[in-house]
């Protein structure tokens, strides 16, 4: 397969792609709604969303239901970092190769690109994404940056950091960068500038619903072409994250892309 093929699989042409994390028992500890780890692709497959960001113990073993449905795409979370609450930088590494996630069969891997730490390990840092995106190149898959001042609350000076360290992801050859999103404005102007696809990540419950749908259409007026949206969707009362999503599918469904 082609690293074409896998962008627009994980990436349509056709809408922005709603892409449901589920992987965060790699970081976090035991959270609500995803007590068990497997449970979340039956209960949300059918709302519209085009896929879902796994650890290899999901994607192994939800193998039969990826089979049956296979519209729903699969991006991998190839690492790990350790402690997420630790502002001044914790420890991150590979729990996977490329080469093992092509064998799975998923459309895309998934990194963590934090910042907040010293400039050896920023070196180190480098260093390990760019092998691993010199092995996407071998293997034809994208790879999903994240750029992130992991920990940290969204203050104006972490937003400006992220925006920075995203130019970084670009110039170290990322297929597609994550971002937290960092308002319309500075979206769109990294859309225009870097011409690399943006999912924008929705990031921990927090506000009502209307919030999380505002955000959704501010991002993709400024041009991103997927939204990552878990726990607020997932972590609400089921009525309330149903009405949620149906409203962020209606909005991503309102925009096609010449590719």
């Amino acid at each position: 397969m082609s690293m074409e093929y896998r962008l627009r699989r994980t990436l349509p042409s056709d809408r922005v792609a709603i892409i449901m994390p589920v992987d965060h028992g790699l970081i976090f500890d035991r959270i609500p709604g995803l007590e068990t780890p497997s449970a979340p692709f039956a209960a949300w497959a059918d709302h519209d969303v085009t896929g879902f960001m796994m650890t290899p113990g999901q994607v192994k073993q939800t193998e039969k239901f990826f089979a049956a449905n296979p519209h729903l795409t699969r991006v991998l979370t190839i690492d790990t970092y350790y402690d997420f609450r630790a502002l001044e930088g914790g420890s991150h590494d590979l729990i996977t190769t490329v080469e093992e996630a092509v064998r799975m069969g998923v459309d895309a891997v998934k990194m963590l690109f934090p910042w907040n730490m010293s400039n050896t390990e920023r070196v180190a840092m480098c260093n390990r994404v760019g092998k691993v995106i010199t092995a996407c190149d071998h293997w034809d898959i994208p790879l999903v940056l994240e750029p992130v001042i992991i920990g940290a609350p969204r203050s104006e000076e972490v937003i400006e950091q992220e925006e920075k360290v995203a130019r970084i992801a670009y110039d170290l050859g990322a297929h597609i960068i994550k971002i937290a999103f960092p308002g319309e404005e500075r979206t769109k102007r990294l859309a225009e500038e870097l011409k690399v696809p943006l999912v924008i990540a929705g990031g921990p419950l927090s506000g009502p619903p209307s919030e999380t749908i505002d955000a959704v259409a501010q991002t993709i007026r400024a041009g991103a072409r997927g939204v990552i949206v878990g726990r607020n969707i997932w972590q609400r009362d089921r009525h309330e994250g149903e009405q949620t999503l149906a409203e962020i599918a209606k909005i991503t469904r309102s925009v096609k892309f010449r590719d």
